[in-house]
């Protein structure tokens, strides 16, 4: 009784967590060697119920310290539930003007969110599927761990 009152209140703490409103979130690692090949591309899953409401979409990228970019270049894949493409490409901040990382920090790895689709309207209900891509110059990217997607309704 003891061990299931306990799983209970972590699994509580865990779900409370959770910001108001966040419809999905997932991150992916992209490989031991803390790095990202051009070749390893992630796939998302995004479900969408409520082709009425207003997202935010964000993309996560969790990176060591030693990442030698002031930017990530990722490019995202989007496939609608009846198979429309789109294709746009972010450059996410990860260093300041004086060069200081940006995110939260954990020891040597920095956790970040970008905010790159602010009121996102989606033009059907059903699953969508995202694939993301880093279009850096160098291959592989070092210092890169993982790479997520957030959807927050927008309230």
């Amino acid at each position: 009784m003891k061990k299931q009152l306990i799983l209970l209140a972590v699994i509580s703490s865990l779900l409370a967590c959770q910001p108001e409103g966040r419809i999905f979130i997932e991150h992916q690692d992209l490989s031991p060697e803390v790095e990202w090949l051009k070749k390893d591309k992630r796939t998302f899953k995004v479900p969408i119920e409520d082709a009425d409401q207003v997202y935010n979409f964000m993309l996560t990228f969790r990176y060591a310290n030693g990442y030698q970019y002031r930017t990530a270049m990722l490019k995202v894949t989007e496939t609608s539930p009846s198979g429309k493409e789109s294709v746009n490409e972010y450059k996410l901040k990860i260093r300041d003007e004086k060069g200081n990382y940006l995110g939260d920090p954990g020891y040597d790895i920095i956790d970040s969110e970008h905010l790159v689709e602010p009121n996102k309207k989606y033009e059907e209900t059903g699953t969508y599927t995202y694939v993301i891509e880093h279009i850096m110059p160098n291959d592989p990217l070092n210092f890169a761990m993982e790479v997520g997607i957030i959807v927050d309704k927008v309230k």
